[in-house]
This record gives structure tokens, sequence and C-alpha cells, in this order.
């Protein structure tokens, strides 16, 4: 085939790379009336169970994103089967275990249910959604092959993988979603910085309906992680793909493994503490570190998800945070584009999300492996058994309180209103409350007219006003306008659910994060003025 090369359109925004945050980053765009084109390089999803558990926060993405029933549908356990984890020491039928990453016992704080399903399922649901939308152009099959970028635009030069076409496309901004290795970052000149914990670990993916016999006597359980000495705070850590048929496992292994030299049948059944059938389906290896960009933004490129934060599949916060990731810069993006945002707003997309993550890695999932090093080197049941019980015990109440304490937010971030003191950051360390706060995710509450606040919610900012008078009110609708921030606004009395949010004035953003709150009855018009020039991204810090 000869070389043809393409020139004929331009579009908003190129996202480079379509897994699941570049679909989901397409869709929030897409929605927003922006013009996209999506390049990903593989014309069809790609079969490997990974990315499987889906938090209530990452399910109120796929409401707003039009496809929430359809993702329910695609899952491969049933509803029926539980979706809990549990820990166990020595092997998965030992006589210790508790349950662990109890995700359902913060759902009360969120507006949807969590779930579960292979990343392939939830990128097929996305696609379907994707090709709904008349304003993004998809191409699969197609990857960059160089990014450039001016003043006025970035320039993307994409080469189809079968064969020697091109098209280069004139954008006003990149986002590269293309995993931990990007080359949208490489080619950005962002540098990140890397932890390298020095491990091999092997990913199998295996079926075995022995394994779920012996399994069944912990019912509603769909993975689960075993601790061993040997294993110095690294896991064992196997997953359900379907019920009752195919698994997943990921573990260390020796550097220097190959699919050959090693026994996996004897690490599996001495990690279940059984000997069981097996047919294995895929055996791979990746390596264990921590990656995070040293920022998120170089001039008209972004990262996002893998390409800007990459960790062990401890825990599953990878692919959620992937997807506020794109929740986060999508809305920002869309408000720059339609001329009601200032670029600084898109600057805070890196001051949030960046040191949310890092404190992902060091508050919850390296710390997890620092702590359950020290337990293991601490205690052994062979030693003393009753130190290792009562240890043990403290243990599972553990797991309870760090379910609770992650709550990532935005305390500290230059957009949101009286949070950034000196004291503040943003983090993924907090605490998961009914009382609305500024930088904090809103939790939900049914309204008197019977619905809840979630779906009443505008595209835009919304103001919710409880209890407040229509004069007052209107201070702040006036101030939206001359700064020309969208605004929806919900007049609610008190004496419904709401009044659990302990404020008068809570002004959510797009993303469902509350940008500012008030518990005064009036609002002066200079600071309601201050207030939306701050969260549009016009701000100065002297007045704050």
């Amino acid at each position: 085939m000869t070389d043809s090369i393409q020139t004929s359109f331009d579009t908003d925004v190129v996202i480079i790379g379509g897994g699941p945050v570049g679909l989901g980053l397409a869709i929030e765009l897409g929605q927003r009336g922006i013009h996209c084109v999506l390049a990903e390089r593989h014309t069809q999803t790609q079969p490997i169970p990974r990315g499987q558990n889906l938090t209530q926060r990452t399910m109120e993405h796929f409401h707003f994103w039009g496809a929430e029933p359809q993702l329910r549908a695609a899952r491969t356990i049933p509803p029926e089967y539980g979706i809990g984890g549990l820990t166990a020491y020595g092997s998965l039928l030992s006589n210790h275990h508790y349950d662990w990453l109890q995700r359902e016992l913060v759902k009360p704080y969120y507006f949807k249910d969590n779930e579960r399903l292979p990343q392939y399922e939830t990128e097929k649901v996305l696609r379907q959604r994707l090709a709904a939308l008349p304003t993004v152009k998809t191409l699969f099959g197609w990857g960059a092959e160089q990014i450039t970028q001016d003043n006025q635009a970035a320039t993307v030069t994409l080469k189809e993988r079968s064969g020697q076409q091109q098209q280069v496309i004139r954008a006003k901004y990149v986002v590269g979603c293309d995993g931990s290795r990007s080359p949208t970052r490489e080619q950005a000149g962002i540098t990140q910085t890397l932890s390298d914990h020095d491990r091999c670990m092997v990913l199998l993916v295996f079926k075995s309906q022995e394994l779920h016999t012996l399994l069944a006597r912990f019912p509603g359980k769909s993975f689960y992680n075993v601790l061993h000495p040997e294993l110095k705070g690294y896991w064992k850590f196997f997953g359900r793909v379907d019920l009752g048929n195919t698994w997943f496992f990921h573990a260390p292994v020796p550097m220097g493994t190959t699919a050959d030299n090693f026994d996996f049948k004897k690490y599996l059944h001495e990690s279940v503490g059984a000997e069981f059938e097996i047919e294995f389906q895929h055996i791979g290896f990746w390596d264990l570190r921590f990656a995070l960009a040293d920022r998120y933004r170089a001039g008209r490129v972004f990262i996002a998800g893998d390409a800007a934060h990459s960790h062990p599949p401890y825990g599953g916060y990878g692919v959620n945070s992937g997807f506020e990731d794109a929740r986060n810069l999508g809305w920002k993006l869309a408000a720059v584009l339609q001329g009601w945002g200032d670029d600084a707003l898109l600057d805070s997309y890196d001051a949030e999300r960046r040191p949310v993550f890092a404190s992902t890695i060091d508050d919850f999932i390296a710390k997890s492996i620092e702590t359950d090093r020290a337990f293991l080197d601490a205690f052994d049941p062979a030693r003393d058994a009753a130190a290792f019980d009562r240890a043990w015990a403290e243990r599972s109440q553990g797991a309870v309180g760090e379910v609770h304490a992650f709550e990532p937010h935005y305390e500290g971030s230059p957009v949101v209103w009286q949070a950034h003191l000196a004291s503040h950051v943003c983090s993924a360390k907090g605490s998961h409350q009914f009382k609305a706060r500024a930088g904090h995710h809103l939790a939900p509450a049914m309204l008197s007219n019977g619905q809840n606040v979630f779906d009443m919610l505008g595209d835009g900012f919304t103001l919710l006003a409880i209890g407040t008078g229509s004069t007052a009110t209107q201070v702040l609708v006036d101030a939206a306008a001359k700064a020309g921030v969208p605004l929806t606004v919900l007049h609610e009395a008190q004496g419904s659910e709401a009044d659990r949010y302990e404020a008068c004035w809570i002004l959510v953003r797009p993303d469902q994060f509350v940008a500012w709150v008030s518990e005064e009855n009036t609002i002066d018009p200079n600071e309601a003025h201050k207030l939306f020039k701050c969260v549009r991204g016009q701000h100065d810090h002297a007045t704050h």
C-alpha cells in the first residue's frame, strides 16, 4: 500500500489510547458537545481480566455517561453472588481469614452500588456508548506516531497499524490515555518518579471448576489474597473472572521465571492449600513498581490513567483512579473549549489529581505492603498461636477502617473556594461523611420531591439552596451569570434528607465534588463574584 497523508479535518481534542480511561474521557467530552478523535491501536478489546473492581464512585460515572444498565447487564458473575474479598494467611484454605475490601460499607455515601466485571467487558460497554455519540470519531487500529505542539494547537500524526496510511490531525488539545509506557508522556517531555520494588510478577488466567467447589466455604467472595511469610508482604492474589470456571492469579515469582521453567500448577496448589485441576489460558509477566508522572500537563498535552500513574493491581485503585481522571479533566476541558473556563482551570487537573494518587500510593498501596511485611515478621502461629490470633483479629478491624479512610478529596485545590488553606491538601485519605464539605464528593440525599439529588444535578455547576430565600439565592445566580458559569439551581425546603448536609448553600461541580458550601443565610455580592471567578479558574489567591 502506498503512503497517503490526510489533513482533511481538525478537532477539539485528540485522545490517544482507547482503553477504559480514554473511552470514558471521550464519552465525557462527547456528551458535552466537544468534538474528539479517539485513536486506539487495537481493533478489538484485549481478553486479559484486569481492572475488575469498579467502585461506587465509578458507577456514578457510568450513570452520568448513560451506560450503567448496560454495564451491569454485562456482568460475568450473577448479581445475586457477592463481590466481596477475603484475606487468608498461608493458604486460602487455612483457618485464618477475614473479609477484605468491603466497599459495601461506604455505599450510603454514594449514589450507586459497586460492580465487578473484567475490563474487556467494561470496554465493550464503553465502546457501544461511544458509538452513539456523533461528536466523537473513533479510529480503532491506529496508533500515534508523532505529537508536536505550538501556541495555537497540537498536531498528531496517526498511522494505521495494518497498513501505511497516515492521518495528521490538528487539535486544540491532546490527551494521552495510552498506558504505563505512554508514548504521549514521553513525547511531551513529562518525566516520572519511579519506585521499583524489584519484583517480577506472574499473571495466570486459568479454568478450574474444582477451585470453585473448594472455595464454596466462602460464599459471596470474588477475590482473595494470601499472605505468606516468604513473600515479605507481597500478595498472592486470586480473582474470579466468571462464576465457577475462570480465574486469574497474580503473585511474585523469581527473577528470570518464564512460562516453561516454573511449576505454576504447584504454585497454585500451595497457594490454595489443596490440589485441583487447572487448564491454563494465559501466562504473562509484569514488573511490580510504582510510577507517578511529575506533572499531568505539558502545554496542550495532558496524560490520564496509567499514563499518569501506575501501581500493582492491589485493591482495585488503578482503573477507578483513571476514570476519576477522565471525569476531572473532561469537564474542565469542556469548560475551556466552551469559553467559560479559564486556562488555569486546566492546571487544576494536575493540582487535584496528582496529589490524590501520590496519597493513594503512600497511604494505601505501599503502606499495605509495608504493614503486611511488618505483621509477617512479628507474628507466626507456629511460634505463638495466641499472639497471632490477637493480631489477626486486629487486622480484620483495620481492614474495615481502610475502606472508610479511602475518600479522595480536593481540599487545597485552587478551584475550590475556602478549601486551599496552608494546612489543607488534596489527598486520597479522608473520611466519609454526609455533611457537605468543600473539596469533597457530595453524598446522595433524597429531596422532598421524591428524587435523589444526583438525578437533579445539572451538566454544569449546581447550586443546592436549602431553606434559603429567593433574594439571597439570586445574588449567586447573578454572580454565576456574570462569570459565564452554567448554573442549575435546586431549591429545597428544610425537613428533607438534604438537612444532613448541614448547609444553606452547596455549590456542586460537574463532577459531583463540592466547590463551596455555606451555612450563612445571606451572601455578600462581592464574595459571590469572587466565588464564581475562583471555580472557573480566574482567581486571585489573595482573595481566598
